[in-house]
This record gives C-alpha cells, sequence and structure tokens, in this order.
C-alpha cells in the first residue's frame, strides 16, 4: 500500500523555526501536486500550502505566506514544509497529501491519500 509519512513535528519556542518532511512509498511521486494541511486542537482542518509536481508552482495560505515554504524533491519522494517564526497559535497535527486530479490546491477534498500527521507545538 502507498504511503505518505510525515517527520519533522516537536516541541519549539514562538518565534523557532522547523522543516518538517512527508515521504511517499510509490513510485510516481513526481505525478502529483501535494499539499500541506493542519489541524489545530479544536478546529476544522486547514490549508497550509501545496506545490505542482514538477515544484514550478507553489500556493500558500495567507496565514503562512512569507514565512512558509514549500520545496519537493522529487528523486527522493519527499516533500517539505520550512516554517520559520512560528506562532503559538499554529500548534496543530500537520499533515501532508497527494493531491489528485482537478480540484483547487487549497481544498482537502481535492486530496486522495493522506498521511497520518506530525505534531508540531509552539510553546509560548
Amino acid at each position: 500500500q502507498v504511503q505518505l509519512v510525515e517527520s519533522g513535528g516537536q516541541l519549539v519556542q514562538a518565534g523557532g523555526s522547523l522543516t518538517l518532511s512527508c515521504t511517499d512509498s510509490g513510485r510516481t511521486f513526481s505525478n502529483y501536486a501535494m499539499g500541506w494541511f493542519r489541524q489545530g486542537p479544536g478546529k476544522e482542518r486547514e490549508f497550509v500550502a501545496a506545490i505542482s509536481g514538477s515544484g514550478g508552482s507553489k500556493f500558500y495560505a495567507d496565514s503562512v505566506k512569507g514565512r512558509f515554504t514549500i520545496t519537493r524533491g522529487n528523486a527522493k519522494n519527499t516533500v517539505y514544509l520550512q516554517m520559520n517564526n512560528l506562532i503559538p497559535e499554529e500548534t496543530a497535527v500537520y499533515y501532508c497529501a497527494a493531491k489528485g486530479p482537478g480540484g483547487s490546491y487549497l481544498d482537502a477534498t481535492s486530496y486522495l491519500r493522506w498521511g497520518q500527521g506530525t505534531q508540531v507545538t509552539v510553546s509560548s
């Protein structure tokens, strides 16, 4: 079964930085756009960032623009999320997902496969 596995989540102080990774066990990684979503305690799952299969197009939630960067290494079947200047409100489980054909990059329903999530906790 093809899986997405996230890593890199941990406790970090406000203002700190963290890089999340998500590795796809499939063989056609470059065919998929990839996205990062997060779900904080008591909150709905929300879009964070997405990147096209080639890496040429990137999309960000307004709240993270200028602080977060999404990249991918297709040779390593891995997508990354570099997060800078984190704030406590960004404490959440962060999920990566593989997007299907069509649909909006910002819409979770456009994504076909999901990882199990990695916990990011930002302390004040």
